[in-house]
Parts: structure tokens; C-alpha cells; sequence
């Protein structure tokens, strides 16, 4: 009754049977599981924004998972039609504005305003995410100071400070920490650009590097792909 594919959707197996970091709806059934694995499996896809969670019988779990950001958790006896509805909902939510951006191998959470790599989160200053934010709206082009100054900083003019430069310096330092040293790079004619960008969908990265896959296989819910 949860198989959505009679709506006309289709099922994702991403890469190599991998999840990956896909934007798509994931409708887990959770009956087998306790409160407390419910909850590890939304902290460990947090921001669990697309997680719609069935099979969560007690009111007041579902609203604990809501409020961690699940995109819905419901009880067992959902109605078909209701789950493709609430689920549209949730797939409607990513033509908006994108919450999520890549950059190499970091994923930037608008919603958090900060970035992770894999499980972790880097901790950006909110300007420090801004550089970069603006810096993927263009990947590959140069982005000038003025111009980080007036979309990042909201000012027209030139400061007599060196404000843009310490927030690239502070980033670049976070990023070399989670081994994305090269990731902003100095425009040769000046400013900054981003050096590389990559589908959303990251292929190359190591599975143990994904917390959520991580932890779908300690439980036992996802084998390792055949070759």
C-alpha cells in the first residue's frame, strides 16, 4: 500500500546501490524499529528533510521526529492516496529554492548556513558560508570582491577593511580541515572562484563516508552492491 510506483513514481537505487546524496523523497518503513533507532535514523541524515517515516504509531514520537526535521512521520495505516500526496508535498518543496548545493565533495545546507562533508559539519561563521554560497551560484567564475561585498556584505561601497579577505582566509582554513584545501581558489585577475563543482549526486564518494548508509547497513537494511 506504501508502493508510490502505482502513482507514477519511480524508485531510485542511485549509484552502484548506493543512496548517496540524491534529492529524492525517501519513504522509509520504520514498524521494525524502536523509538530509539527511529530517532538514530533521523540524526543520522540530518537535515532529514525529504525522511518520510511510516509505521511511527505513538503522537507524540511523530511530533519529536518533526520537530528533528523528518519531512513526515506517520503510523502504519496511511491511506496510498494520502502518502503520494504528502510525499508531492515534500518533492515540490526542492523546486524552490534549493536548500542544498554541492561543491566537490561538500554538501552547503542553506537552511543550516553551513556545510558538511560527509557526517560532518564544518561549523562556517555565516559570512564564511555566504563566500561560498555566492561563489556556487557561478562555479568556475571569477566573483570580484565588490562583488562578494555587495551580495554576501550588502554594502556598495569599498570598505577601508579587509573583511573579505579574513572570512576567505578563516573558510579556506575549514576547508583544508575537511581536506577541501583547493576548493576556493584566487582568480587570477582578482577575487575568488570556485575550482570545481560536481553533480548532486556523488558517485565517488565512499559509502562509509555517508552516516544514513552507515547506519541502514549496522541495522542490516542495505547490502553491499554485487560487482
Amino acid at each position: 500500500m506504501w508502493d508510490l510506483r502505482g502513482h507514477g513514481w519511480s524508485l531510485c537505487h542511485g549509484i552502484g546501490g548506493c543512496r548517496a546524496e540524491c534529492r529524492h523523497v525517501l519513504v522509509c518503513d520504520t514498524r521494525g524499529l524502536s523509538m530509539q533507532h527511529r530517532i538514530a535514523l533521523a540524526e543520522a541524515d540530518r537535515p532529514a528533510w525529504r525522511l518520510i517515516m511510516l509505521g511511527v504509531e505513538d503522537p507524540a514520537e511523530r511530533a519529536q521526529l518533526l520537530t528533528m526535521g523528518c519531512a513526515e512521520a506517520l503510523p502504519a495505516i496511511t491511506d496510498g492516496h494520502e502518502l503520494q500526496a504528502r510525499a508531492l508535498r515534500v518533492s515540490d518543496m526542492f523546486g524552490m529554492l534549493p536548500r542544498w548545493r554541492t561543491c566537490g565533495p561538500l554538501t552547503l545546507d542553506l537552511f543550516h548556513r553551513d556545510a558538511r562533508h560527509g557526517a560532518r559539519w564544518l561549523g562556517l561563521h555565516p559570512r564564511e558560508f555566504g563566500v561560498i554560497w555566492r561563489l556556487a551560484d557561478t562555479p568556475g567564475e571569477r566573483v570580484t570582491r565588490k562583488q562578494l561585498l555587495k551580495d554576501v556584505w550588502r554594502i556598495n561601497h569599498e570598505p577601508e577593511t579587509n573583511s573579505v579577505e579574513v572570512h576567505v582566509s578563516r573558510l579556506r582554513s575549514k576547508l583544508a580541515e575537511a581536506g577541501c584545501g583547493g576548493l576556493v581558489a584566487t582568480a587570477p585577475k582578482g577575487g575568488y572562484m570556485l575550482s570545481e563543482s560536481t553533480p548532486f549526486m556523488l558517485g565517488s564518494t565512499a559509502v562509509e563516508g555517508d552516516a544514513l548508509d552507515a547506519y541502514l547497513r549496522d541495522i542490516g537494511w542495505v547490502t553491499e552492491p554485487s560487482d
